[in-house]
């Protein structure tokens, strides 16, 4: 259905779904492995999946953490090395890995349902910059790159308060939220520096936000 709009909509390029389970790591390979058969590799690799669920360090439930870790911070890492293994076996040295990281990633929120979700997200912030100084002992040109939104109005805060869907929905209504394509563009202006500039994160939130 979204590569329908994109079409309709006019954008250029082709955009092919691909379905994968990014908590499992058998489903990430399968999907390399066809993106190199389909597409020869990677070029520019955006890790942009990312969840959070209500669950307290106090109180919370060890199947919602390790989710959490599973997808933000494992699926991430797995992604990456596999991008990597692409634009090295094809000798792409401008390649681009982009981690859509969090202003979670930055400061802690005093909210108890998020602690543990900045903490992968700090996590993302911290492998960002193992993967640029990595990079540069390789001696390839591919950069690194995080992007850090603070409240950006998608699906997120639905499947954060999935039991509480007007808390969620409260979450987009009291102040003009992000767009995901305000992040898209972001995502742009990244890619459209200059070989020899690295930017290394970006930080964006709405004006209204607080924290």
């Amino acid at each position: 259905k979204l590569a329908a709009e994109c079409q309709s909509a006019g954008y250029s390029g082709t955009l092919i779904p691909y379905k994968c389970d990014l908590s499992n790591e058998e489903e990430i390979l399968s999907m390399f492995s066809a993106i190199k058969t389909l597409h020869k590799g990677v070029d520019v690799c955006i890790n942009n999946a990312g969840l959070a669920h209500n669950e307290p360090l106090l109180t919370g439930k060890t199947e919602g953490w390790r989710n959490m870790i599973d997808v933000n911070v494992l699926a991430l890492s797995i992604c990456t090395r596999e991008a990597y293994k692409s634009m090295k076996e094809r000798y792409v040295d401008d390649g681009h890995i982009i981690n859509i990281n969090s202003m979670g990633g930055h400061r802690l929120v005093p909210s108890a349902d998020e602690h543990f979700y900045c903490a992968t997200k700090y996590a993302v912030t911290a492998l960002t910059e193992g993967i640029r100084q990595e990079l540069r002992e390789e001696k390839t040109h591919i950069r690194a790159t995080c992007i850090s939104p603070g409240i950006v109005e998608t699906e997120f805060a639905f499947r954060h308060h999935n039991s509480d869907p007007e808390k969620a929905a409260a979450v987009y209504e009291s102040i003009k939220c992000l767009k995901a394509e305000d992040v898209a563009s972001a995502v742009t202006f990244v890619l459209s520096a200059p070989p020899h500039v690295q930017i290394g994160d970006v930080q964006m939130r709405p004006v209204e936000q607080v924290s």
